[in-house]
């Protein structure tokens, strides 16, 4: 079988546990939801790191000079017989924006800035930057398999007209938009 997390999915069960866990605890859920915001990246980062070395969830295919050589069947199915099929490290570019500059910008604002002292604002700020960074990447990321056809070849989960999003992106706008409200929130608080 092949190896890969579904971060969306599992994000989701995180906060059913997380609202079930507090209230039974009786924890203030934006407080536990800003304590792990500053954790969440970590972790992040290192499952992208291990996605890298085992060689799963690459980019599509690129020239740039920092292209990665991925090895596999699937990786390398747009290879030639001359030239093997070079990839974007979308892998790295995760770890790096959703991983460490992410747990960067949160640990500074949560301990140098007093953001720990406005509930949810820390939450809000992760479910922002990572649905961003997501979206991002999601332009240079290989997309899901059973979205790719010859009619779809780029692999978009919903298409109008010239426009369309991958399945990555559909799932992180709405945790962009649930970051943005949470910050507002903690903002006029």
């Amino acid at each position: 079988t092949e190896g890969g997390m579904a971060f969306h999915g599992g994000f989701a069960g995180v906060v059913v546990a997380g609202i079930w866990f507090c209230r039974r605890e009786k924890i203030p859920m934006l407080s536990m939801g800003d304590l792990l915001a500053i954790a969440v990246p970590v972790g992040l980062m290192l499952g992208r790191l291990a996605n890298f070395v085992n060689a799963e969830l690459w980019g599509r295919p690129t020239t740039l000079p920092w292209d990665v050589i991925f090895p596999g069947e699937a990786a390398q199915a747009c290879a030639t017989a001359a030239q093997a099929c070079a990839r974007h490290p979308s892998q790295l570019y995760q770890a790096a924006l959703e991983g460490l500059l992410l747990a960067l910008v949160l640990t500074w604002l949560a301990f140098r800035k007093g953001w720990l002292k406005r509930p949810g604002a820390l939450m809000g700020l992760f479910l922002l930057g990572y649905g961003i960074a997501r979206f991002l990447v999601e332009f240079v990321r290989q997309p899901d398999a059973q979205f790719v056809s010859p009619g779809n070849p780029v692999g978009l989960a919903v298409q109008m007209g010239g426009f369309g999003l991958t399945m990555g992106q559909l799932l992180s706008l709405p945790m962009i938009a649930v970051g943005l409200w949470f910050l507002l929130r903690a903002r006029q608080q």
